[in-house]
């Protein structure tokens, strides 16, 4: 199924510059590159009736619940700017946001990943065509990694700080390292800080 999740209509208009917003149910959104049949568990998959769909960026396989906030910014002058200044300038501002809301031992690791304490709370990726170039992230706020490891196979690439850690091992989530405010008091913080960075 193609991706038509609510960041994908940023694409279609230069009326909004980011988007930030929650699952209403779980989806697995499989990267550009990859086959069902090689990044998931189909038969939990099956049986719990997960919605799969594939985007048009780059990296790997995801799982979206409503644990998670998903962040989107679209830049309209694809050519005038480079995917990993992307990833710098948008995971810092993230950064910030989180560092203000109290977060601690975080870092930026891998390509595009943040990380606490060297497992994965944010992982982002990016599609670019002529007229625009979309940055999406996963923030995990509350889901179990364990949710994750009962549908998603272990990733044909991975980082190096990964080392090879199974989901369970690798990812972790705010709310597991003590951030216990709300999932729309984050947004809003999120949100604030990019209407000072990206409104027109």
């Amino acid at each position: 199924m193609n991706y038509t999740l609510p960041d994908i209509h940023l694409l279609d208009t230069s009326n909004r510059q980011y988007l930030i917003w929650i699952p209403d149910k779980p989806y697995i959104v499989l990267g550009a590159s990859n086959r069902a049949e090689d990044a998931l568990f189909l038969e939990n998959v099956a049986r719990d009736n997960i919605s799969v769909m594939k985007r048009p960026s780059g990296g790997q396989t995801v799982m979206l619940t409503p644990n998670n906030l998903v962040i989107s910014v679209i830049y309209t002058n694809p050519e005038s700017v480079q995917p990993k200044s992307v990833f710098q300038q948008v995971n810092s501002l993230i950064l910030s946001v989180l560092e203000q809301a109290g977060v601690q031992n975080l870092a930026q690791d891998g390509i595009s990943d943040i990380s606490i304490s060297g497992k994965k709370i944010l992982g982002s990726s990016i599609y670019r065509n002529k007229n625009a170039l979309l940055y999406h992230a996963v923030l995990n706020m509350a889901e179990p990694a364990q949710t994750f490891e009962k549908y998603l196979k272990h990733p044909s690439r991975e980082p190096g700080y990964r080392k090879g850690r199974k989901h369970s091992e690798f990812v972790t989530s705010l709310r597991e390292n003590g951030f216990s405010g709300s999932f729309y008091y984050l947004s809003a913080q999120l949100s604030q800080t990019f209407e000072a960075t990206f409104a027109p």
